[in-house]
C-alpha cells in the first residue's frame, strides 16, 4: 500500500472466517470470506466477498462482487452417462484402499470453469452451473439457477434464470464499462464514494469520466 492509500484505507489483507475452508485459492485485497464458506481453486478479486455457507469451485471472480449466503458457484456435476452417477465411480478412494481419484473426470470439471466479471451481485441461494460466464455489473436473483451466460448489466431470476431487465440503458452501461472504476486506485475510490451515494448515475459519469487522477 502506498502512502496515499495508507491515509484513507484500512488494512487490505483479506479477511477469512476461521470456519471457512479453502484449497488452491487466491484472494485479492480487501476480499472477505464468511462463515463456513467452502472454496476450491477459486480466484477472488479485490473487495469481493462471500457471505456465510456459500460454495464455489473452479471459478474466477472479478472485483467488487457480492456473493450472498448459501449460493453455489459451479455446482457439482455427476457422470450421468456412466453405469452409476454416484461418486464411487470418480472418487473411489473414499471407499477402497487402492483406487484413486478419477483424474480425467476431475479435469473435465476443471475445463468447465465459471467466470464472473466485476461488480456482480449473486443473490441468496443462487446456483451457477458449470461453464457459465457472467458479465460485469450483472445481478443474479435469489434462488435462481443460472444455466446460460449472463450479459453485462443484466438482471436475471428464476429457474432456469431468465432476463428480467437491464440495470441501465445500453449507452449508460457502455460508459460504465469504459470507466472501469473497479481498477481505480483506492484513494480515488475513496474520493468517489460520496458521489456514488449522492449523484444519479449519468451525473456521476459526467463528473468522473474526465477525472485523470
Amino acid at each position: 500500500m502506498d502512502r496515499s492509500e495508507d491515509l484513507v484505507a484500512k488494512d487490505p489483507e483479506p479477511r477469512i472466517h476461521p470456519t471457512a475452508e479453502m484449497k488452491g485459492c487466491r484472494l485479492g485485497r480487501y476480499a472477505a470470506i464468511g462463515e463456513r464458506v467452502v472454496l476450491r481453486e477459486v480466484v477472488v478479486g479485490d473487495f469481493s466477498y462471500f457471505e456465510r455457507h456459500a460454495e464455489a469451485i473452479y471459478t474466477t471472480i472479478g472485483k467488487f462482487c457480492s456473493i450472498a449466503a448459501n449460493s453455489r458457484i459451479n455446482a457439482l456435476e455427476h457422470p450421468i452417462e456412466r453405469l452409476t452417477q454416484h461418486k464411487v465411480s470418480y472418487r473411489p478412494n473414499e471407499y477402497f484402499r487402492w483406487l484413486g481419484v478419477d483424474a480425467a473426470f476431475r479435469e473435465r470439471r476443471r475445463s468447465k470453469a465459471v467466470t464472473i466479471g466485476h461488480d456482480v451481485w449473486i443473490g441468496h441461494g443462487a446456483v451457477i452451473l458449470p461453464g457459465i460466464a457472467i458479465g460485469n455489473g450483472a445481478v443474479i436473483g435469489a434462488n435462481a439457477v443460472v444455466t446460460r451466460n449472463v450479459p453485462s448489466y443484466t438482471i436475471v431470476a428464476g429457474v432456469p434464470a431468465a432476463p428480467l431487465r437491464p440495470r441501465f440503458p445500453q449507452a449508460v452501461a457502455a460508459r460504465i464499462e469504459a470507466l472501469a472504476w473497479w481498477d481505480w486506485p483506492v484513494e480515488k475510490l475513496a474520493r468517489a464514494v460520496p458521489d456514488m451515494q449522492a449523484l444519479p448515475i449519468e451525473a456521476f459519469l459526467d463528473r468522473w469520466e474526465n477525472d485523470a487522477v
